[in-house]
C-alpha cells in the first residue's frame, strides 16, 4: 500500500517504493568541489550501479536522472537539490554555489517522471536536501548550517502551510568551507528509533526525540567522519550503510535493524556523500 502524495512525509521510513538517483559526472574538477581525493571514473560507475541494484533489491523503482550537470561531481548526492513535499518537489538553492545549476537539472528530472515541481526557490535564499528530513506528515526538521539560511527556511515555511517547520542551529565544527548536514548527525530508522552522532547534535533536538519516544543509536566518535550516522532507510528497522562502521552496524543489528551494506569508497568516502546524499526518495509505502 503506498502512501497518498510524493515524498517521505506520510511514512519517512516506510518501504521505499520510487527513488531518483543520478550517475556520476566527470569528476575532473573533484579539488574544486572540495573532494578528498580524486575518484576513479570507472570504479565510481561500478559503485554507483551496485548502490542502485542495492535499491531494487530492497523492491524500490529506481529512476535515473539523465539531464546533464556537466563538470560536477557532486551531481551524484540528488538529495540537496529538492525537497519532495506531498503536493510535489520543492526545488531547493544549494548554499555551494558550484551546485546551483543543479536543481533545476533534478527538476526537468522529475517532471519527466511525473513530479509536479513547483517554482524554484529564491535569491537569496539558500537550503540542501541534506539539511532537512521528514520525522512525520506534519514536522520537518531543518538544520540551519553554512548550506541553508534563514531565508531558505523561511521560504520552506511559506511553501509548506500546515507543516510545523523546525530549525535548529548545527554546529561550526570546520567552518563553510567543509559541508555538514543535519543529515551528517542523524538518520531515522523507524518511527521510534534513529541512528545518530548525539555530541554534535543540538540539545533541542535531542530534547524533541525524547518527548516523541524516538530511541538513539550512537554512533561512536572513532565512525562519524566515516559517515556511520549516514544511514538509508529502506523500510522500516532496514536501512542501508555504506561499508565499514562495524561499531554502527553492530549496534543497530542489536535495536533490531536489518543492515544492508555497499561500497562507496569512491561514490561515497572520497566526496563524503553516503546513501541518504544519494538518494531522493520519491515515494514510501506505509
Amino acid at each position: 500500500m503506498t502512501s497518498n502524495g510524493y515524498g517521505e512525509a506520510a511514512s519517512p521510513t516506510g518501504p521505499l517504493t520510487r527513488v531518483l538517483v543520478r550517475e556520476p559526472a566527470d569528476a575532473g574538477a573533484w579539488r574544486e568541489y572540495g573532494w578528498r581525493a580524486k575518484p576513479d571514473p570507472a570504479a565510481m560507475r561500478a559503485e554507483h550501479d551496485g548502490f542502485c541494484e542495492r535499491l531494487r533489491e530492497a523492491g524500490a523503482d529506481v529512476v535515473v536522472g539523465t539531464t546533464p550537470v556537466p563538470g560536477n561531481p557532486d551531481a551524484v548526492y540528488v538529495r540537496d537539490t529538492t525537497l519532495v513535499a506531498p503536493a510535489g518537489a520543492i526545488p531547493l538553492r544549494p548554499g555551494k554555489p558550484g551546485r546551483r545549476s543543479e536543481p533545476p537539472a533534478s527538476a526537468a528530472d522529475l517532471d519527466a517522471a511525473g513530479v509536479p515541481v513547483q517554482a524554484a526557490m529564491p535569491e537569496p535564499a539558500t537550503a540542501e536536501g541534506g539539511d532537512m528530513f521528514w520525522l512525520d506528515d506534519a514536522t520537518l526538521l531543518v538544520g540551519r548550517s553554512y548550506r541553508t539560511n534563514d531565508d531558505g527556511i523561511a521560504c520552506l515555511r511559506e511553501r509548506l502551510p500546515g507543516v510545523d517547520v523546525l530549525a535548529f542551529d548545527l554546529p561550526h565544527l570546520r567552518g563553510a568551507s567543509e559541508v555538514l548536514h543535519l543529515m551528517s548527525l542523524i538518520s531515522p530508522l523507524d518511527r521510534d528509533l534513529a541512528v545518530a552522532f548525539p555530541p554534535l547534535m543540538p540539545a533541542r533536538l535531542v530534547a524533541l526525540l525524547q518527548q516523541r519516544g524516538i530511541r538513539l543509536v550512537e554512533v561512536p566518535e572513532e565512525e562519524f567522519e566515516s559517515m556511520g550516522p549516514n544511514v538509508l532507510a529502506l523500510g522500516p528497522r532496514v536501512a542501508l550503510a555504506v561499508e565499514g562502521n562495524p561499531q554502527t552496524r553492530r549496534r543497530m543489528q542489536d535495536a533490531g535493524v536489518d543492515v544492508r551494506v555497499y561500497r562507496g569508497d569512491e561514490i561515497s568516502a572520497k566526496g563524503e556523500g553516503g546513501p541518504t546524499c544519494l538518494t531522493l526518495p520519491l515515494s514510501r509505502g506505509a
